[in-house]
């Protein structure tokens, strides 16, 4: 943006990133690492400019993947569940489970967890609460796997919990997702970048002819973009 002033760090970490360069995603991996200078530990993401029409239902991409080093924290999860199911859920590690008392919370405002998970006979219950859940994606959907059967919730909890993350175009046909911490190994977070790619390729909608990324950059929280190799970053694959 025109007139917009960065900090020393910001304009040491734009002076090493080559002009005109487009980067092998090891090599853009490695260099994310060299730039962090904040003094948190920096969340490491990966924007892809789709050639999506947001517009039409048969483009739309939506899917959920587990990366196998996980995001570097800790995430909180939420059960809508009665009965035995809630014991399954409170046992597989979650930290808020229960149906109308949490309704109620949510209603009131709160928000402190960063995924739902339900059983589908509680999503009757709950969807009184699509707009507040919506419009943060924690709205429980079968497609992204937070609907799920009594007997796969301690499942579903555990994925959460190690690492799952949720990806989709968004209405400018921009998909966003971390891929971990800038303190995660290359390798690591290589092949974290592998398995969010490769289930990306695979949700590719039949809508979507030809080629479903423009542009792939990596970033983190207080850095500028990379620029990627786009055919090496949409090959890869998890082994």
């Amino acid at each position: 943006m025109a007139g917009t002033k960065y900090g020393k760090r910001y304009e040491d970490a734009v002076s090493l990133v080559e002009a005109d360069r487009e980067y092998a995603p090891s090599d853009a991996i490695s260099l994310v690492k060299q730039m962090a200078a904040a003094k948190f530990d920096e969340t490491v993401e990966l924007h892809l400019r789709t050639s999506a029409d947001p517009r039409h239902a048969e483009q739309q991409l939506r899917g959920v993947t587990v990366l196998p080093h996980g995001l570097g924290r800790t995430v909180r999860v939420l059960v809508f569940a009665q009965g035995d199911t809630a014991h399954d859920a409170l046992g597989a590690g979650a930290e808020y489970v229960g149906a109308d008392d949490l309704i109620q919370r949510i209603e009131g405002g709160w928000m402190e967890f960063d995924v739902a998970i339900a059983t589908p006979d509680m999503m009757s219950k709950i969807g009184r609460l699509g707009r507040l859940l919506g419009r943060r994606g924690l709205m429980p959907n079968p497609r992204t796997g937070t609907v799920v059967q009594p007997q796969d919730v301690g499942n579903a909890v555990a994925e959460a919990k190690k690492g799952r993350v949720e990806f989709r175009i968004d209405r400018t046909a921009i998909i966003h997702s971390p891929i971990g911490k800038v303190s995660f190994d290359e390798q690591k977070l290589v092949e974290n970048l592998a398995a969010l790619v490769d289930a990306i390729n695979q949700q590719k909608p039949s809508g979507i002819k030809g080629q479903l990324v423009k542009t792939a950059y990596l970033t983190t929280t207080m850095g500028p973009s990379i620029p990627l190799e786009l055919a090496a970053t949409m090959a890869l694959r998890v082994d």
